[in-house]
């Protein structure tokens, strides 16, 4: 059983770093990409980053793009994103999720078959 374990949220001020961590247990980790999203109070969740099965690619959604990075360790089975120069907007609830072997393309939560249980990001002004 796949069971993907979210670590790090908290409460920083604008212009802080923070960095998430996501263990996964359970399956091949090695063999799947990795992406993590965000949903705030009232909006649909969205596409933050993304990382190949063996990390040599990332994706970014272009709010994102600069500020944040993405990494995999496959021997520790873990996946980190670093967000650096946070601002209010960043503030949601964070998600690990493994993406479905059985699909292409790296933006659509859909294609994400297994899910952490989220980890509470907040910036404050």
């Amino acid at each position: 059983q796949v069971q993907l374990v979210e670590s790090g949220g908290g409460l920083v001020q604008a212009g802080d770093s923070l960095r998430l961590s996501c263990a996964v247990s359970g399956g091949t980790f090695s063999s799947y990409a990795m992406g993590w999203f965000r949903q705030a109070p009232g909006k649909e969740r969205e596409f933050v980053a993304a990382i190949t099965w063996s990390g040599g690619t990332t994706y970014y959604a272009d709010s994102v793009k600069g500020r944040f990075t993405i990494s995999r360790d496959n021997a520790k089975r873990t996946v980190a994103l670093q967000m650096n120069s946070l601002k209010p907007e960043d503030t949601a609830v964070y998600y690990c999720a493994r993406r479905s072997i059985a699909y292409t393309g790296y933006r659509d939560h859909l294609r994400y078959d297994y899910w952490g249980q989220g980890t509470q990001v907040t910036v404050s002004s």
